[in-house]
């Protein structure tokens, strides 16, 4: 299935966090600190049209509450609005 974000959207997929430490002590769910992390899949555009500074590939991090979950073929993946992008990571 393809997903083409509308507006000023970019569709993510979370990067999945470590289920135990270094140390070998695995951590319950309810004590995970949800990473804002993950990888562009597919971006939109912006209000003017023009391509966004972003694309395809790229590892960000995210803020917000605002965001869409989904399910597709059994992986999870956001939409969130671009302006809740904090930063690329290089």
């Amino acid at each position: 299935m393809n997903i083409k974000p509308i507006g000023e959207r970019v569709l993510i997929k979370p990067v999945k966090e470590e289920e135990k430490t270094a140390g070998g002590i695995y951590i319950p769910e309810t004590a995970k600190e949800k990473k804002k992390q993950g990888v562009v899949i597919e971006v939109g555009t912006l209000e003017d049209g023009k391509e966004m500074p972003i694309k395809k590939g790229d590892v960000i991090l995210y803020s917000g509450y605002s965001s869409e979950e989904l399910e597709i073929d059994g992986e999870k993946y956001i939409v969130v609005n671009f302006k809740d992008i904090i930063a690329k990571i290089e």
